[in-house]
């Protein structure tokens, strides 16, 4: 388990590892316990005009590395609302929320995913977060055994195609 905090915020007692990897207060008047609850995340497959899928590349990432907008949910945010956001935020273009595609967990990263299918036109303006953009007939999309793959996958084979799988090194 990786550790996120050392001390207790209620007490300031050092944490320790307790039963199933939690971290909990080390003291006896104390009864704080850190679960570790995976992160809600919000992805969206984006569908660019007729049967196409526009993946990304973030600008922290190796150049050859393209994937789903993604995001966080903010504070009362529902993510069918999140979503939509994200991807006006990161490609300056309105979506137009489809369907909800699925969830899945994101073991690496402590998150669960939550994946529409969003479909966008317009011209593309990336924010900061991106510097690049590709635009792949659903045809030729593969996916990666991780994460979001498995979504771009299931949503594949949901229109018909065959995708075929291609390594992920990871981070």
């Amino acid at each position: 388990m990786r550790e996120v905090y050392k001390f207790c915020p209620s007490c300031q007692s050092p944490l320790e590892v307790f039963e199933e990897e939690y971290l909990a207060c080390s003291s006896d008047h104390c009864n704080f316990v850190h679960y570790g609850n995976p992160t809600p995340v919000v992805a969206a497959i984006v569908e660019y005009e007729e049967r196409q899928i526009l993946l990304a590349h973030n600008t922290q990432w190796p150049e050859d590395w393209y994937a789903l907008i993604t995001g966080f949910l903010e504070r009362n945010e529902h993510p069918d609302e999140a979503v939509l956001r994200e991807v006006q935020e990161e490609l300056g273009v309105m979506g137009e929320l489809v369907s909800f595609v699925g969830h899945y967990p994101f073991y690496r990263m402590n998150q669960i995913l939550l994946v529409y299918h969003v479909r966008v036109s317009g011209k593309i303006n990336l924010n900061e977060e991106l510097d690049d953009y590709k635009i792949i007939p659903f045809s030729e999309v593969t996916y990666w055994p991780a994460g979001t793959g498995y979504a771009v996958r299931d949503f594949l084979i949901s229109k018909g195609e065959t995708p075929v799988e291609v390594p992920f090194s990871g981070m």
